[in-house]
């Protein structure tokens, strides 16, 4: 197999073509990333990167020009942009931290905004304090690529490649995905990566890795469908 010149911190197109090549979890027989589709992949990541740098500038500056006196509905408008912003940095190449960083602060200024406005209203401070917890969740989440590359508004990972995507995966990114889907969504996601080894097994190839990771995607799956619902 051809040794393709992969980046050391890709993004999130990128990261699935590095997933896919030459990966029999894929395509039997397995089938190698052409170059151009490497580098054509590798640009536009890039340009997305540039978008986000020019987009993210301005994003400051929108919440440095907040006026004290803001309405909820301005400030409603700047923290579902910084989140929206955070969520995209997740996706893209190179190393984002110090950006995420600054947008997380800025998104606890807004919410003391919003706790500000909310007062002494009791439903309005649950709801506050629900998406507080929510959001941690989802930023922590967002700290595996693969869950970054799934939640991408234009993701590249097609729906039937969940499976093969999934038992390529590492440890943290198989649990972190896990907590994606609801008990039904696991159960046929396991079906689908039982029946993608099993096609496989024949081919006499070693599939004990990809066998560990659907012994951790069982045991999850069993766990949500052992779970009482979420209220």
């Amino acid at each position: 197999m051809d040794e393709l010149p992969f980046t050391h911190k890709p993004g999130r197109r990128e990261r699935q073509l590095r997933r896919r090549h030459g990966n029999p979890l894929f395509a039997w027989p397995p089938q190698e990333v052409l170059p151009e589709e490497l580098l054509a992949a590798q640009k536009a990541d890039h340009e997305d990167m540039l978008a986000f740098r020019e987009h993210f500038r301005a994003l400051i500056q929108r919440a440095v020009d907040l006026p004290a006196d803001a309405g909820s509905d301005t400030v409603l408008s700047l923290k579902e942009a910084l989140e929206a912003h955070y969520e995209q940095s997740c996706a893209l190449p190179e190393d984002h931290r110090e950006e995420r960083a600054a947008l997380k602060r800025l998104i606890d200024l807004v919410m003391k905004t919003l706790w500000r406005h909310a007062g002494s209203d009791p439903i309005a401070q649950q709801e506050l304090s629900d998406e507080e917890t929510a959001r941690a969740i989802h930023f922590r989440l967002l700290e595996q690529p693969l869950v970054a590359d799934l939640l991408h508004p234009d993701s590249c990972i097609d729906p039937q490649e969940l499976a093969a995507t999934l038992l390529s995966a590492t440890t943290d990114e198989i649990e972190a995905v896990c907590e994606l889907f609801d008990g039904a969504e696991l159960a046929q996601l396991l079906e689908r990566s039982e029946t993608r080894l099993a096609e496989l097994d024949e081919q006499g190839i070693d599939l004990s890795q990809a066998l560990n990771r659907l012994a951790l995607i069982r045991l999850r799956t069993e766990q949500s469908n052992l779970s009482p619902p979420q209220h």
